[in-house]
């Protein structure tokens, strides 16, 4: 644990020399009637900046703005959709659909300001840590489940629209639908993601009292000073798209960086997927648009078309995404 201590020493020190700028802006920081910093709008936070820092940067925390610039290009060609060919290509590179072409991507065509190689900042490294045992024979569980696809509750919560890629919680980029609205009253915060029409419902409170378990856990909230702190635990499922089990305990924390941005910071912990927690941060920016409609399966026979599918291949001696038949498999999810 001595480089999450250096990681968060470090951050702490970066709070000490940004302290008198900060103090200087409070007063300028926008207020609500309740006198709590105003966070109120629509953000995005699409950005090309990965959640992991790629292998080959390990050594590598930030980039020189000449690098940024080299990769900023490569990776806008490696992903748009309208330069893949299918017979080389695929479902999984590069990363989405490759029926959707790149018109319906919202990944983002820059990274962040500071440059960081990864959003996590926390293993020093930049990567989600290892997965334990627990989380190793839970991912197993869930994995075959999804291989025998038995009903729509052996689909991935992401076929069956009950969570979102990118609504978290925590909220990280993906390619598409990275857009967010924040409503405040006196005693709750809102967040609308646009991904999956998710609407989080958070009581400024000091303590957990819900017994009704939800997709997206329970959240509370609190203000330390002008930072608004958000709480969630209490998970309905016990996994999500992130791997996380349902003794997770996620924090996120919002902040002014100036009159258009957030800064967004967040912690995962869960001793059932890992045996120490993450932490990453990314910019939420205002944006012009509103959050839009995402109506998921209204209209949509694509659950029971996968169901009916697998079924069908099945009926015909292989296993239901159409390999030779075994009792166990990989398939691959969005998940």
């Amino acid at each position: 644990m001595i480089h999450r201590a250096l990681g968060k020493l470090a951050i702490a020190i970066a709070g000490i020399l940004l302290a008198p700028a900060l103090s200087a802006q409070s007063s300028e920081i926008p207020r609500t009637e309740y006198g709590q910093p105003d966070l109120q709008g629509t953000y995005t936070f699409r950005t090309l900046t990965p959640l992991n820092r790629p292998r080959e940067l390990a050594d590598k925390a930030t980039l020189t703005p000449e690098e940024a610039a080299e990769w900023e290009a490569f990776e806008n060609r490696r992903q748009n959709r309208d330069l893949i060919i299918d017979s080389v290509g695929g479902a999984g590179y590069p990363p989405g659909v490759i029926s959707y072409n790149e018109f319906w991507y919202e990944r983002g065509v820059e990274t962040i300001a500071d440059r960081r190689t990864s959003l996590i900042y926390d293993p020093p490294n930049g990567r989600i840590p290892q997965v334990n045992a627990a989380g190793t024979e839970r991912r197993r569980v869930y994995g075959q489940m999804v291989f025998e696809s038995a009903g729509p509750e052996g689909r991935t919560t992401v076929d069956r629209c009950l969570t979102g890629f990118v609504a978290g919680p925590p909220m990280i980029p993906g390619s598409y639908n990275n857009n967010m609205q924040l409503v405040q009253t006196k005693d709750h915060i809102m967040i609308l993601n646009e991904m999956v029409h998710t609407a989080r419902i958070i009581r400024l409170d000091s303590e957990h009292h819900t017994k009704q378990l939800k997709w997206e856990g329970d959240s509370i909230a609190h203000w330390e000073g002008d930072e608004l702190v958000i709480h969630t635990q209490n998970f309905y499922h016990d996994y999500n798209l992130r791997g996380h089990s349902d003794q997770a305990i996620i924090e996120e924390r919002f902040a002014y960086v100036d009159e258009n941005t957030l800064d967004y910071d967040f912690t995962v912990t869960d001793p059932l997927s890992w045996d120490e927690s993450w932490s990453g941060k990314v910019p939420m920016r205002r944006a012009a648009d509103p959050v839009y409609e995402y109506a998921c399966h209204e209209g949509n026979h694509g659950l029971a078309g996968i169901l009916a599918g697998w079924r069908r291949y099945e009926s015909l001696g292989f296993n239901g995404d159409g390999s030779p038949l075994s009792a166990t498999g990989t398939v691959k999810t969005e998940e």
